[in-house]
C-alpha cells in the first residue's frame, strides 16, 4: 500500500516539476538566441587592432602551449590556444567562445543579482524578474559590445566570468563562515581570474565589502568569522602586489599603462577620471556615440576641466550611499561596488587611454543593483514591470546588434571611430590603413595627411604613406616620406631595418638596383636577422640575372623565418632557373 501511495505521488509531482522547469528552460535557450542574434553580425569579423598583436594572428602560431603561455595572463592564453587548435586563423570559434564567456557571466549575474535581491528584503514575486531583467541588460548592454565582438576583449569578458565565479560561490555557501572547500574554490577562480586580466585584484575588497554589508549587516562579524577566507587572499594579494610591481613601476616612451608614464601622472590621471566615471554612468543610461577611441580630454590640475566638481560630486554621492545604506541597502551597496570594480582602471594607476568601453564591463553589475533596488521599489503590477523589462531589453537587443556590425572589419569600425572622434590621430591612422588594406589609396592618403595635422607624424605612418603613394605610382613622394621616416625612432614591434628595405623595393621597382642594394646594405648593418633584407636583395639579384646569388638570399631570408612564402615561391623560381641554365 506504502509503494502505490509512493507511486502515485510521484506521479502527481513529476508532471508538475517538469511543466515549472519548462519556463526556466525556454528563458536559458531563448536568451542564449537572443545573445547570440545581437552579437550575429561579428561572429564572422575579422581581427582588428591589438587583435592582430596576439599569439593566434603572428606568423610563429603554431608554437606549443607552453609557449603561449609564458607570456603574461596565461588562463586567457590558453583559451586564445584552444581556438587556433579549433580554426587556426578563422576568428569564427574565436568570437564564438567569446560569446558563450559572456553568456556564462549573465547566467551568474542573474544569482549573484538574485540572492542579494533576497537579502535585501525586495519582494519575493519580483526577485526572479528584477533578476532576469539585470541578466539580459547585461548580457545585451551595447557597452558590452567591445568586450564581446573585440577578440582582444576576452581578457576583460573571461576575468569578469571568473571574478563573478568567485562572488556567486561567495554569495550562495552555506554557512555565513566559509568552509575550507569553499575557500579554496574561491581562491582557485580568483586566481584564474587574475591571470586572465590583473584587474581582478580587487575582488577581495568586494568580498570584504559584502560581509560587511550583509553578513549579518554593517556589522564587522562576518569579516571576522571568515578568517580563513581573508587570511590567504591577503597573503597572494600581497605576492601580486610584488609580481606586478616592476610592470606597473615599467618607464618606456612607449608604455600605455603604469606609474613610468613620464607625461602622465598618477595625480593628474585621478583627476581626469573623477570626470571619466560620470562618462560610464551616462553611456550606461544613455548609451549613445559608443566610440572605440574615445577622445577625451586630460585634467592636469584638480581645477582643469572641472575635475573638481566630479570629485565633489563622486564624494557627494558615497556620502549619500552611507547616510541611506538602511534604507536602500542594494542601491548603496551597488554604488560601492561600482566604484571598487572600476577602480583598477579608474583611480590613480595611469593608462594612456582615459576611458575604454571595455572596463565598464563587469563593474556594470554595481548599476544593475542600483537599478533593480529602484524598480523593486516601484508601485506598479507586476505584469506592467514585465513588459517594461522586456521592452528595454529588446531595445537593447537591436542597439547591440547595430554596434556589431561596426565591429564586424576594420573600415566600419574605424570610419566609425573617426566620425565620433575626429580630433583624434590614431583614430585616421588606422582608418587610412583599413583604406590602403582595401587599396583606396586616395583616401588612404587623405588619412594620413589628417592624422599628420593632429599630431607628429611616427614611422609607422610615415613608412604605410609612403607605401600608399608607391601604389599610386608616385616614388618621388614614396622615398621623401621613407626618408623621413629614417630619422624617427620605429615602434618596439618593427625592425630599425624596415625603412631602409622599403626604400630598396621602391628603387628596385624602377629597376635602379644600385640605389636598392646600398639601402639594403644600411638595412642589414641595423639589423642582420630582419629577413625581408635578404629576400629584397634576392629580388635584385634574380632580377639582374644574378641566380647563385638570389639563391643565397632567399635561403637566408629562409633560415631566419622558414614562414615567408614570398622568399619560398622565388627561391623555388631562382632554382628552377638554375636549373635550366645547365
Amino acid at each position: 500500500m506504502k509503494n502505490k501511495k509512493h507511486e502515485a505521488r510521484k506521479a502527481v509531482v513529476a508532471p508538475a516539476a517538469r511543466s515549472a522547469a519548462w519556463p526556466w528552460v525556454l528563458a536559458v535557450v531563448g536568451a542564449a538566441v537572443v545573445v547570440f542574434w545581437a552579437y550575429g553580425p561579428a561572429m564572422h569579423g575579422e581581427f582588428l587592432f591589438d587583435d592582430n598583436f596576439l599569439p593566434f594572428a603572428l606568423p610563429n602560431a603554431a608554437t606549443p602551449l607552453r609557449a603561449w603561455i609564458g607570456q603574461i595572463r596565461p588562463v586567457l592564453m590558453t583559451t586564445y590556444w584552444l581556438n587556433w587548435r579549433i580554426s587556426g586563423d578563422d576568428p569564427f570559434s574565436f568570437h564564438v567562445l567569446n560569446v558563450i564567456f559572456h553568456y556564462m557571466t549573465g547566467a551568474l549575474v542573474f544569482l549573484i543579482v538574485g540572492r542579494l535581491l533576497e537579502w535585501s528584503g525586495a519582494q519575493e514575486s519580483r526577485r526572479r524578474l528584477l533578476a532576469g531583467f539585470a541578466a539580459l541588460i547585461f548580457l545585451l548592454h551595447p557597452v558590452q559590445t567591445e568586450s564581446v565582438a573585440y577578440l582582444a576583449g576576452r581578457s576583460e569578458s573571461l576575468s569578469a566570468l571568473l571574478a563573478a565565479a568567485a562572488l556567486a560561490v561567495f554569495l550562495y555557501r552555506r554557512q555565513a563562515a566559509a568552509s575550507w572547500t569553499t575557500v579554496a574554490i574561491i581562491f582557485v577562480l580568483f586566481g584564474a581570474a587574475i591571470l586572465s586580466k590583473e584587474q581582478a585584484v580587487v575582488l577581495p575588497a568586494v568580498l570584504l565589502l559584502t560581509d560587511y554589508w550583509w553578513n549579518p549587516g554593517f556589522s564587522f562579524k562576518g569579516i571576522r568569522g571568515n578568517w580563513r577566507l581573508y587570511v590567504p587572499l591577503a597573503a597572494a594579494g600581497a605576492a601580486g602586489v610584488a609580481f606586478f610591481w616592476k610592470l606597473i613601476l615599467g618607464a618606456s616612451s612607449f608604455a600605455t599603462a603604469g606609474f613610468g608614464i613620464k607625461d602622465f601622472t598618477w595625480y593628474q590621471y585621478f583627476f581626469t577620471q573623477c570626470r571619466a566615471l560620470f562618462v560610464y554612468i551616462g553611456i550606461f543610461l544613455l548609451p549613445v556615440n559608443l566610440t572605440a577611441d574615445w577622445d577625451f580630454p586630460v585634467s592636469r590640475t584638480i581645477l582643469d576641466r572641472g575635475a573638481i566638481f566630479g570629485l565633489l560630486a563622486l564624494v557627494a554621492l558615497a556620502a549619500a550611499a552611507w547616510r541611506y545604506r538602511r534604507r536602500f541597502p542594494l542601491a548603496s551597496y551597488g554604488y560601492f561596488v561600482f566604484l571598487l570594480l572600476m577602480a583598477p582602471t579608474s583611480s590613480v594607476l595611469p593608462i594612456r587611454d582615459p576611458i575604454a568601453e571595455r572596463r565598464l564591463y563587469l563593474p556594470m553589475l554595481g548599476l544593475l543593483l542600483i537599478v533593480v533596488d529602484l524598480a523593486s521599489r516601484l508601485k506598479l503590477d507586476r505584469k506592467a514591470v514585465a513588459a517594461g523589462c522586456l521592452v528595454v531589453a529588446l531595445l537593447a537587443a537591436g542597439a547591440t546588434r547595430a554596434r556589431a556590425h561596426v565591429w564586424n572589419d576594420q573600415l566600419s569600425l574605424w570610419e566609425d571611430t573617426v566620425r565620433k572622434s575626429p580630433n583624434k590621430a590614431r583614430g585616421h591612422v588606422l582608418l587610412g590603413f583599413a583604406y590602403q588594406i582595401g587599396q583606396q589609396y586616395d583616401a588612404a592618403i587623405r588619412e594620413y595627411e589628417q592624422a599628420a595635422r593632429l599630431q607628429p607624424a611616427t614611422q609607422d605612418l610615415l613608412v604605410n604613406w609612403a607605401l600608399a603613394c608607391d601604389a599610386l605610382n608616385q616614388p618621388d613622394l614614396a622615398l621623401a616620406k621613407l626618408n623621413q621616416a629614417v630619422l624617427l625612432p620605429p615602434p618596439t614591434s618593427v625592425s630599425p631595418a624596415n625603412v631602409y628595405a622599403q626604400i630598396a623595393r621602391v628603387y628596385a621597382e624602377r629597376s635602379r638596383w644600385a640605389e636598392a642594394l646600398h639601402a639594403l646594405a644600411t638595412a642589414e648593418k641595423l639589423d642582420p636577422q630582419f629577413p625581408d633584407t635578404y629576400v629584397y636583395r634576392g629580388k635584385v639579384y634574380l632580377n639582374a640575372n644574378q641566380v647563385p646569388a638570389a639563391i643565397q638570399e632567399y635561403q637566408r631570408a629562409l633560415a631566419i623565418d622558414s614562414t615567408l612564402e614570398d622568399a619560398r615561391h622565388d627561391l623555388a623560381i631562382a632554382e628552377a632557373r638554375l636549373r635550366a641554365g645547365h
